[in-house]
């Protein structure tokens, strides 16, 4: 009863970290692909074997047997004169040739918590491993969304490059047709085809980093397409106290933290076990020679016993080794306190740029809508003959500016979003 209520508690509580980030799922799916696909991710999944197969190493505590075989010649032949009968002869003592075949079998009865300790810090292992494979997922998942919405920032970029491209050439026909007629001069021709010139070679350049992001987003998820338009990731925004709280409980570089300290806690418990008695008991049986009177007749034996071991004097060494688990313990508790101090400026950081990039996106409302107006009249004004091509080029740079303005602080909100929510730990895939 109580695991099923376990489980139904982190199932909550995973679906209430999921519900504080709304995003697409193109996105989800591209995240879940790269866990599949990145060696990363094997790479940490193969670690969680590892440590499990250390765990049951250290719960194992099964009788050892061995089995030995040995043979030995040995000169010169123990003898000493001996009456026999009322004789005095040469009595042999032990053999010339020392034959032993036995099997023995051990098995700790006792060990006053050392397995135990062993078997704990093999569990705080396992732990840090799973953790582990969780915060490859949540790197790889952040690393994967930001190339994401980089792909459909540069796309964006193109669309727009492509409509000032479509407008100086719409303007270089008209410049065409008035030079044809007289009504204009051939440095307006080149000058527009300037600004077709370095307008082109931008867009060549946007291609350029959206090829690198296609690059990226294969490198990761094996995939080589994404069809997003929108910069629709969302998270639910927090005060930077209610922040760092979310971040503390749900980041997984806290857990790991946490783990760490536990991990160092845990060998600190096994060294000290170091110095405590152990009882085993033994027992072999085998065939051996060197019975008298007739030491070269091989006969069965046997023999069975406790035994008793009690660390007395090691040099210090186990005692130095405590202190040096101790200070161990200890940096890994201050470096909590460093990683806290780390993510208050992170999150300040970021809901920072959140605000700011929200309020900039409100002030470049209007921008566009009056540059393309400007754009409009321009054009009109030179069809009618009381513009100039200047106008024209003026006003293409002014729409652009606007245009890629606003896309810009779009996408810095995304990101800052996509920061936030690594940050807070939240698993939005």
């Amino acid at each position: 009863m109580k695991k099923i209520f376990f489980i139904t508690l982190l199932t909550i509580s995973a679906a209430a970290l999921h519900a504080q980030v709304q995003t697409n799922n193109q996105l989800k799916t591209l995240i879940n692909q790269s866990f599949s696909y990145f060696p990363k991710i094997k790479e940490a999944e193969n670690g969680i074997s590892t440590a499990q197969e250390k765990l049951e190493i250290a719960q194992t505590n099964m009788p050892t047997v061995e089995g030995t075989i040995s043979y030995n010649f040995v000169q010169p032949k123990i003898t000493l004169p001996f009456p026999i009968n009322g004789e005095v002869k040469d009595f042999q003592f032990a053999p010339v040739h020392n034959v032993n075949a036995n099997a023995g079998a051990n098995y700790l009865l006792f060990d006053f918590g050392r397995i135990k300790a062993n078997v704990e810090k093999a569990k705080t292992d396992l732990k840090y491993a799973q953790h582990n494979v969780d915060y490859a997922k949540s790197q790889l998942a952040n690393q994967v969304a930001i190339i994401y919405y980089n792909i459909i920032y540069f796309q964006r970029a193109i669309q727009i490059e492509d409509s000032v491209l479509a407008y100086l050439n719409e303007n270089k026909r008209i410049i065409d047709s008035k030079l044809r007629n007289g009504d204009a001069i051939r440095i307006d021709l080149l000058n527009v085809q300037s600004s077709i010139d370095a307008e082109e070679n931008r867009k060549v350049d946007l291609q350029n980093s959206l090829q690198k992001q296609l690059n990226l987003l294969s490198y990761t998820t094996g995939n080589i397409t994404a069809t997003g338009t929108a910069f629709d990731f969302d998270v639910t925004l927090k005060d930077a106290l209610s922040a760092m709280n979310d971040a503390q409980t749900n980041n997984l570089e806290y857990v790991l933290a946490k783990d760490k300290i536990q991990q160092a806690q845990s060998d600190l418990a096994v060294i000290k076990s170091n110095d405590k008695p152990s009882v085993s008991l033994g027992a072999n049986a085998g065939l051996k020679n060197g019975y008298v009177p007739n030491v070269n007749e091989i006969r069965f034996n046997y023999a069975a016993g406790a035994t008793l071991k009690i660390p007395i004097y090691d040099g210090g060494k186990t005692k130095r080794q405590t202190k040096l688990a101790e200070t161990i313990v200890k940096q890994n508790e201050l470096s909590v306190a460093t990683l806290d101090n780390a993510f208050k400026k992170d999150i300040q950081q970021a809901l920072t740029d959140l605000n700011s990039n929200m309020e900039r996106i409100k002030n470049t409302a209007g921008q566009i809508g009056q540059a393309k107006a400007a754009e409009d009249l321009a054009t009109s004004r030179y069809q009618n003959g009381v513009g100039t091509n200047l106008e024209i080029t003026n006003a293409s740079t002014n729409r652009q500016r606007a245009e890629f303005t606003r896309l810009q602080y779009e996408y810095q909100l995304c990101l800052a979003k996509v920061e936030l929510a690594r940050l807070l730990g939240y698993q939005y895939w």
